[in-house]
């Protein structure tokens, strides 16, 4: 859950009146969030160092408020605050409202067809004659970050970009070009850089470094420009310095470019009506006009208020309560879900707002319902349908084996999921196309490249890490591994595998040949070529030539067993002879 951190006098002064942090607590829990934590930013500052000493640092209270992370409209002070005012009932939602300027300065951004190759969508907005104080301009710029780790998903789906209207002269074109091509000064630097010194620059910084990732393989570059060849943003790394917002702007020019058009709404709408409430003219803004290079052109923001019609009965019966109507449209009033009953007297109609884009299913009414009603107001009852919990197959099965297992002498272990290519490749003496293994996409270490698509590597790196315990060493593991399969809607699936190793002076098959036959002995599988299970020669790089046999059960390979090739144990740091068996437990489901 995202975390807001306010100032409490601040917040206080906002609310209109003081709170005991109980009584704050208390309230917050009312409105379906959480006090997180008290502090100050001394405090967390002293905790960051470990040493306690921080110069300079503020003693102004802070609370962090733990916040759902669909709520966009509560990550500022400002939508907190006005949360909890209409909550309390003491003012009524507001409503936002798009006003149209006259043509002449109405402000355009052209989309040219070169953005398709890196990020093809753009919306904006003005917000007109803004009074921006410190504590406002700083709620401005976090509420902003928020938006860019929370919905925009770290910059990847939408960047926002904020300017000083003032400064900067429209129409503006939002195309795409060559990095060589593109010269700008960055926000905050005191020389011009082309994009690729931009990338350079940043590299090591410790705030943006995470984003340049976004465009740097890309052959062009997004960059929006005004009608003076100005560069506003190159997006979605940094804005230029020319239009930086400061407490004395006045006019703000607001575009957001996005690789999903659906979500660069949403933000679109957040940015505005939060802070709208501090033009001159509250809770309006002004629109612009975005045209795509199909030539059709859209006017945003598009605050747009939607009407949803719900049964009280239905409400009434997810919840487990028993309020009228009337009670019921007051309750989803309170969370600025505006409601009246309809003539039937039965229905309620709900008008959602701009700033509940996380609204989107009747679930969603009836779950603001039931935090305005009250969690600890809905009485506890018995449920209707007698239902007897069962462990599911696969799982009572593996625990019964793991019993057995150690009953026969061996111990348990848990490795890791996740391993190297060389640990299930190359150790084991085969290329890695032929694992038909799940890569991780951005791993941060060499240890931990795929999904295990075998048990015996966590097995071998075990007895390696306890060569020093008394010999034999006698290991198993059942857990899942991993293959790729694209018949599955994740593109992967999951086996239950068994896999037993001796480790000892000797290869010690017999031991593990016995514990094969225990364990069919176990699951009820007789030996036999048509029905029941036997052992067959194979070849297998990771086992000693003629030292391996395939396991079959009811005429299907199931595994393998046998004794390692020396080249195996020794790519896992080991001396002494070792055998193994692994199979695969679900086909006795």
């Amino acid at each position: 859950m995202p975390t807001v951190s306010v100032k409490r006098d601040l917040l206080y002064q906002a609310l209109g009146r003081t709170y005991t942090d109980e009584e704050f607590d208390e309230l917050c829990f009312q409105f379906g969030l959480e006090l997180d934590e008290i502090t100050s930013e001394r405090e967390i500052l002293s905790k960051e160092k470990g040493d306690g000493k921080v110069d300079g640092a503020s003693d102004v209270i802070l609370f962090k408020i733990d916040v759902p992370a669909n709520r966009y409209d509560l990550l500022c002070l400002e939508g907190l605050v006005r949360g909890l005012q209409v909550f309390k009932e003491r003012i009524d939602a507001p409503r936002y409202k798009r006003i149209t300027p006259a043509d002449s300065q109405l402000q355009r951004l052209f989309i040219t067809e070169e953005t398709a190759a890196v990020r093809p969508f753009a919306v904006a907005a003005v917000l007109r004659n803004i009074t921006f104080t410190q504590e406002r301009y700083e709620n401005f710029i976090d509420l902003q970050e928020k938006l860019h780790q929370n919905i925009c998903r770290r910059r990847t789906l939408v960047a926002i970009g904020t300017h000083d209207l003032d400064t900067i002269t429209g129409p503006f074109i939002y195309t795409a070009k060559p990095p060589p091509s593109i010269k700008f000064r960055p926000l905050n630097q005191s020389k011009e850089y082309t994009a690729p010194e931009v990338m350079e620059l940043y590299r090591t910084d410790s705030h943006l470094k995470h984003f340049l990732h976004i465009i740097e393989d890309k052959p062009v570059y997004p960059v929006i420009y005004d009608s003076n060849g100005v560069l506003l943003s190159m997006p979605p790394i940094i804005n230029g310095d020319h239009t930086k917002i400061s407490l004395k702007t006045r006019n703000v020019f607001i575009e957001c470019t996005a690789t999903d058009l659906t979500k660069a709404k949403i933000v679109l709408d957040m940015m505005v009506t939060m802070f709208s409430e501090y033009c001159s003219e509250p809770f309006t803004v002004e629109a612009a006009e975005v045209i795509y290079p199909d030539g059709k052109s859209y006017f945003y923001p598009e605050l747009a208020y939607r009407k949803e019609t719900l049964a009280a009965e239905k409400i009434n019966s997810k919840i487990g309560i028993r309020e009228t109507p009337d009670k019921l449209a007051k309750l989803l009033t309170r969370m600025c879900l505006k409601s009246h009953v309809l003539e039937d007297g039965e229905q309620l109609e709900i008008e959602i707002p701009p700033t509940r884009a996380d609204i989107i299913h009747a679930c969603d009414i009836v779950e603001d319902a039931a935090v305005a009603f009250g969690f600890n107001n809905i009485q506890m009852t018995i449920p209707k349908t007698y239902t007897i919990a069962n462990q599911f197959p696969l799982n009572k099965l593996t625990e019964l084996l793991r019993q057995d297992l150690a009953a026969a002498g061996f111990t348990e272990a848990l490795t890791f999921a996740l391993c190297s290519v060389d640990d299930i490749a190359d150790k084991l003496g085969i290329p890695v196309s032929a694992t038909n293994a799940a890569h991780i996409a951005n791993p941060k270490t060499a240890e931990f490249q795929v999904a295990r698509t075998t048990l015996l590597p966590g097995l071998l790196k075990t007895i390696a890490a306890n060569r020093k315990m008394p010999l034999p060493l006698k290991l198993f593991e059942i857990s899942d591994v991993v293959t790729k399969d694209n018949s599955k809607d994740v593109g992967a699936r999951n086996q239950r595998h068994l896999c037993a190793v001796y480790y000892n002076k000797n290869p010690g098959f017999e031991v593990i040949h016995g514990l094969l036959d225990r364990i069919m002995q176990l699951l009820g599988v007789s030996p036999g070529t048509d029905k029941g299970y036997c052992i067959k020669a194979a070849e297998d790089p990771a086992f000693f030539p003629g030292r391996c046999a395939e396991i079959l059960a009811n005429g299907k390979t199931i595994g393998r067993l046998g004794v390692l090739h020396p080249d195996v144990i020794t790519k896992f740091d080991l001396t002494l002879p070792c055998s193994a068996l692994e199979i695969n437990v679900e086909p006795f489901l």
